[in-house]
């Protein structure tokens, strides 16, 4: 089934009240299965697809085309939104309109856009730099003037803060979104007071992730949406859980036959 609506579905779920919960899916099985038990909608990451599929770091090893790839076989078999990243938008302003029109043509539901340096680094790995926030609100307004549907979500993300600290981080996500992004995503914040401090300082929709092994505190999601936040995702969980359980497989086969 092709998932057309599913910018107009994201849409209809931000106007609602409570929560979006996304979880996120490295393959099209794990996405049925993140939509059989009853999610808003499910996210594809560059860290799942990437792993799953190369059996790479998340270091920018797929290209635009072939994530897209991935975010075409996954809308087109759930009914749910997809939320894809879009990392850096793969290059300047030419390449992030290329990325918007693959990833919207895929049947995503938004994307995610970054402020890293290429080639980039999970946001969870040391050793990031991020690009000046003019260049980045030139991206984000390149990005908009590329989509087609102006229910196509733009997800606003900073990697600023292990950089140059929390308050750029929220500047930043404040200038994207006013330049006409649409959701306020600050990665790896690393305190319960920078989150809370993140959902009273921005002024925009805001996105978290949960990540284990992560910097930033695990909260519920109801904690987190009393904070303010709108879209909580667990990006990596599914691939975790999916290695922990063929180790165990593994184990056991070779030890019991």
């Amino acid at each position: 089934m092709s998932n057309n609506r599913g910018p107009k579905q994201l849409r209809e779920l931000l106007a609602q009240p409570g929560p979006i919960r996304s979880l996120g899916a490295h393959d099209v099985f794990t996405a049925l299965i993140v939509e059989h038990m009853g999610f808003e909608s499910v996210f594809i990451g560059g860290f799942g697809t990437t792993a799953s599929q190369l059996g790479l770091p998340d270091l920018n090893f797929l290209s635009a085309a072939e994530m897209a790839d991935a975010v075409r076989r996954m809308a087109s078999r759930v009914r749910i939104p997809v939320i894809a990243d879009g990392d850096t938008g793969h290059g300047d302003l030419h390449n992030v309109q290329h990325t918007i029109e693959l990833f919207e043509g895929a049947g995503a539901a938004g994307i995610l856009l970054e402020d890293q340096v290429m080639p980039k680094r999970c946001g969870h790995f040391k050793k990031k730099q991020v690009i000046p926030t003019e260049e980045m609100v030139l991206k984000f307004k390149a990005a908009i003037d590329a989509r087609s549907d102006s229910d196509f979500t733009i997800f606003a993300r900073t990697d600023a803060r292990q950089m140059n600290g929390v308050e750029d981080a929220i500047d930043r996500v404040n200038r994207y979104c006013d330049a006409g992004a649409d959701i306020a995503f600050i990665e790896a914040p690393q305190s319960i007071e920078e989150l809370e401090l993140i959902a009273k300082k921005v002024d925009h929709t805001l996105f978290v992730n949960m990540l284990s092994g992560g910097v930033t505190p695990i909260l519920s999601v109801e904690e987190l949406h009393q904070m303010g936040y709108k879209i909580v995702v667990c990006p990596i969980e599914s691939l975790m859980v999916c290695a922990r359980a063929m180790k165990e497989l593994c184990n056991e086969f070779m030890t019991e036959g």
